[in-house]
């Protein structure tokens, strides 16, 4: 397979074929992250996807789901996707699952139909980072958008019957703002009451403008008992439905897992337990985007 510049996917798509659609972030401002600053955003040309695609199925014999990269593929125009997803329903007739990134500002690009029609052909799952609920937080990250814009990305891709995956990134909001992160990210996910939440823990890379300000002492990091104390009060004002929570990823202090509303008190307790003697928190050193 031919990829260029550093290549990033969801936790869950770790098996997948994944496809450069799209080269880069067609954003790429957000002050703590540190992806695809080593490529500028294009959209590749059809012949060289339809080439990879191609030479994949030249080389694996079965592939169970395949991952539309870069970071937000659904820039494409739907004609553009709907070649790519007919080409893989034609090569990879056992393909169960296609995922995509998707951008807010992308996802309101694109019409309730357009999205459904993306579904019949295959889309199976969309990814959105989230991050906060807060517009004063989404503002100082520079996500770009608010926490309107996102409800509304949210909620057309709910309705158009693509599984959504929902991203908030803890200790976001620093010492100052931990407790309007967690209420407000929840309001947010409680609006859009996505299929799947998923909960990182904020890992400050060299090289954002996250990392100077906290190194200039404007930002004050959580102490991983706060990201706690903050997890809590995001698990306490979540009122959601058949939806799935992880805070399993590497770069996360603690494990959590349950669907909600069902396991929200057995998360919840899991939680008090670890406040009240720290046990389970990982070490600093092993935690890992």
């Amino acid at each position: 397979m031919r990829y260029e510049g550093s290549v990033y996917r969801p936790p869950s798509e770790a098996y997948s074929l994944i496809i450069q659609a799209t080269i880069g972030c067609s954003h790429n401002k957000c002050t703590f992250c540190s992806m695809y600053k080593d490529k500028q955003f294009r959209m590749r040309n059809m012949e060289e996807i339809i080439e990879d695609l191609k030479m994949a199925r030249d080389y694996y014999k079965h592939v169970k789901r395949i991952f539309l990269a870069d970071g937000n593929a659904l820039a494409l125009k739907t004609e553009y996707l709907k070649t790519i997803l007919l080409k893989i329903k034609e090569l990879f007739p056992e393909c169960e699952r296609v995922g995509i990134y998707s951008a807010p500002k992308d996802i309101l690009r694109k019409s309730v139909d357009e999205l459904k029609i993306l579904k019949e052909l295959g889309l199976g799952i969309a990814y959105l980072g989230a991050e906060s609920g807060s517009d004063e937080i989404l503002e100082h990250i520079n996500k770009g958008v608010t926490s309107e814009e996102m409800i509304a990305a949210g909620q057309r891709m709910v309705e158009s019957g693509i599984p959504l995956s929902v991203t908030l990134i803890s200790g976001l909001g620093g010492k100052e703002n931990w407790r309007k992160h967690a209420k407000e990210s929840a309001r947010v996910i409680n609006e859009i009451n996505p299929q799947y939440l998923g909960l990182l823990t904020l890992l400050v890379q060299k090289g954002t403008k996250m990392y100077e300000e906290v190194q200039k002492g404007e930002f004050n990091l959580l102490t991983p008992e706060e990201v706690i104390l903050e997890t809590k009060e995001l698990v306490e004002n979540l009122n959601v439905k058949d939806c799935v929570f992880r805070s399993n990823h590497a770069s996360n202090y603690v494990s959590l897992a349950g669907t909600l509303p069902g396991d929200k008190m057995n998360l919840l307790k899991q939680l008090e337990m670890m406040i009240e003697n720290t046990y389970g928190i990982k070490d600093e050193m092993f935690r890992r985007l």
